[in-house]
């Protein structure tokens, strides 16, 4: 039996096409797990759809409107005077504080603009509709 000489030693090879395999691997990963990152804490409703939507992600409050009129503020419901008691404090401490409104597109559509009109009486100026994107 013959063994291997001692003298002539190969230097082990480094094998970069798996590892460069991997960190697209990683890459990838990072990046779809981001994406749901940005998905807020919300109660599920249906929105109604539009096709010429843009995504804002710069709210400090998301308010859902249920179907009934229930109002939730991300995901703990709230009655309307401690939401714009709570809107208020943060209106003073954020100059860019601004108000996602995430209505079910069975509600009233009155109720929606009656709540609206009592944010602005509030003082809060900066708010939006959310809508589904319809893709």
């Amino acid at each position: 039996m013959r063994l291997r000489d001692r003298r002539i030693i190969k230097p082990p090879e480094l094998m970069i096409i798996p590892m460069i395999d991997i960190m697209f691997f990683l890459l990838v990963f990072f990046m779809l797990g981001t994406m749901y990152m940005i998905e807020l804490k919300t109660i599920p409703i249906k929105l109604p759809t539009a096709t010429n939507t843009t995504l804002e992600v710069k709210s400090t409050f998301s308010v859902t409107m249920k179907e009934d009129g229930s109002l939730w503020l991300e995901d703990k419901k709230i009655d309307l005077s401690n939401l714009l008691m709570q809107a208020k404090i943060e209106k003073n401490n954020n100059p860019n504080f601004a108000i996602i409104i995430r209505a079910d597109k069975n509600i009233d559509y009155g109720k929606v603009v009656k709540l609206l009109d009592q944010i602005k009486g509030a003082g809060i100026t900066r708010f939006g509709l959310a809508t589904d994107s319809g893709v």
